[in-house]
């Protein structure tokens, strides 16, 4: 069989619901009459042998053109992991073949019969509206249930009132764990014995921690962990059963953080961190554990009786959530930047504030990337360890760190660093992290720092300034070629790059770069002319 490609993000449709639709005149007629059989896709072909054409999942239509072996055709279908046949009637055949009609029942093949006055072309749009409808169930369901999951975190007892809007939500239990998988809070029915010690086992999974948090360097990021999940649904393990060798096992602690003494990698070789999340299903319950951000290896447990699409968009919700309300505070009590902020607003000065949550020097961090889910900046700002967060309406995310902490690459992001600097120079610093972030961005880079110049020392800022403000004198009135001057000159005159830089066509910017060599009356070609334009850039 080949490679199953990756399901669409739209749901799939039971064939029971396109059968319901009287229109389509649709009639089973062979095959397994079990309501389990979904429809991810409707493919048309008749070929002799559709077999390197289909994907799986898909309700193939065919009016038996070629059909000269029905039981190896039936049998390479199967193969292919398609759903389902269906079979037109008329103008090839008058009836379905009743070869065709035993060789489906033989591969367990469902086998619609699809009349004359039904185009092929109808049963498709059937299915993708079907698909459609199903699609808008389940953001409505998804939105739904982030609104009550925020609304719970709000309140009083914020954690307790998560878990139980989860486990509401998703019609099961939703547990806290800690490392050791000791129960801290609970919401929702309890599983069974069975299922509950196979809970724990996913919980030993995922924690970064595992079953000895003591052997664990206490800040270990379990948020920097791999992104990966256990493929859904894992084969069932249950209690005393051998282990499944494909299936994941439980780490006693990071294997990056363990020596030869602990049972970890020997000295200099390091292996693949624990997965973000797992699943599992034992006796009919689903279950899935999931890593909470923060340094204490916390996890979240859920044991449901069914598992519906967007219930991990869900649980995903709750993790983060999860993961902002346990996080013990980086850098600053609450208490700090609660004061720190007050006087700010009374009208203190930056570096009469800034002792107060815990550092004298500062990088500025500016991030793009994700901008789909509503918590993406905390979870941004969790990974990088700083609660000091301002997402942007452009989708950009600005973070403050102390300079002393390392900024690593964050999946899904590009990262634009500025220079340590002092409180009152946060301002040019969030320049330098703008510049820095287009330039990631241009250049597919994970991370940029801003590097500084030693040229700019030659002169003071005020002389440097009076300098930039007399060379580019004739751009002052148009910040768009300021800007465009300025990122095309920093990436080395790449139109492409630049263009990208600034999210504007490559045309776009030949334009504004010609413009700007008629005003300045002079040749951007010479390397001479660009480096005192750059220079004046700096300054400007």
């Amino acid at each position: 069989m080949p490679e199953t490609a990756a399901a669409p993000p739209t749901p799939g449709i039971p064939l029971a619901a396109l059968l319901a639709r009287e229109d389509l005149g649709l009639r089973q007629i062979a095959g397994p009459m079990e309501a389990g059989t979904v429809l991810h896709w409707v493919h048309t072909s008749e070929m002799e042998d559709p077999y390197p054409y289909l994907l799986g999942g898909e309700l193939l239509m065919s009016a038996g053109v070629l059909l000269k072996d029905p039981d190896r055709y039936v049998s390479r279908i199967v193969q292919a992991g398609a759903a389902a046949l269906g079979f037109g009637v008329a103008p090839v055949y008058d009836t379905v073949p009743d070869a065709l009609i035993e060789a489906c029942d033989r591969h367990g093949l469902p086998l619609l019969e699809v009349p004359p006055k039904t185009p092929f072309t109808a049963v498709a749009r059937a299915v993708w509206r079907l698909m459609a409808e199903a699609r808008h169930r389940e953001l409505r369901r998804v939105t739904q249930a982030q609104q009550g999951l925020a609304t719970a975190a709000a309140r009083p007892d914020p954690v307790p009132a998560v878990l139980h809007q989860l486990a509401a939500r998703l019609g099961g239990q939703a547990v806290l764990l800690d490392a050791s998988g000791t129960e801290l809070s609970a919401a929702g029915g309890t599983p069974g014995p069975e299922a509950w010690a196979a809970l724990k086992r996913l919980a030993q999974v995922v924690s970064p921690q595992g079953a000895n948090p003591q052997a664990v360097n206490p800040q270990v990021n379990p948020s920097s962990a791999g992104t990966e999940e256990v493929p859904h649904p894992a084969p069932a393990r249950t209690e005393g059963a051998p282990p499944d060798p494909t299936a994941p096992t439980a780490p006693t602690a990071p294997a990056s953080r363990r020596g030869p003494a602990d049972g970890g990698p020997p000295a200099g070789e390091t292996s693949r961190p624990a997965p973000a999340s797992a699943s599992d299903a034992v006796g009919g319950t689903h279950l899935a554990a999931y890593a909470l951000g923060g340094s204490q290896g916390l996890v979240l447990g859920l044991a449901t009786p069914h598992r519906e699409p967007g219930d991990h968009t869900v649980a995903g919700v709750a993790v983060v959530l999860l993961s902002l309300l346990t996080a013990p505070h980086q850098g600053a009590d609450s208490t700090g930047r609660s004061t720190a902020l007050v006087r700010l607003l009374l009208g203190a000065r930056p570096a009469e504030t800034a002792p107060l949550l815990g550092a004298d020097r500062w990088i500025v961090v500016h991030a793009r990337g994700e901008r789909g889910t509503p918590f993406a900046a905390s979870a941004l700002g969790a990974g990088l360890g700083s609660a000091l967060v301002d997402p942007a309406e452009d989708g950009t995310v600005r973070i403050l760190l102390p300079a002393d902490r390392e900024v690593t690459p964050q999946p899904g992001w590009v990262l634009g660093v500025s220079a340590p600097v002092r409180p009152e120079e946060l301002g040019a610093a969030d320049t330098q992290a703008a510049r820095a972030v287009h330039r990631a961005a241009a250049t597919r880079t994970d991370v940029v720092t801003h590097r500084g110049t030693s040229l700019a020392a030659l002169l003071s800022p005020d002389e440097a300034a009076a300098h930039a403000r007399m060379r580019l004198a004739p751009l002052v009135d148009s910040p768009a070629l300021v800007e465009t001057l300025r990122s095309w000159l920093s990436l080395h005159g790449s139109w492409d790059r630049t263009a990208a830089a600034l999210e504007v066509h490559r045309n776009t910017v030949r334009q504004r770069i010609a413009r700007c060599a008629t005003l300045l009356d002079e040749d951007l070609d010479d390397a001479d002319v660009r480096m005192e334009l750059w220079f004046a850039l700096r300054s400007l």
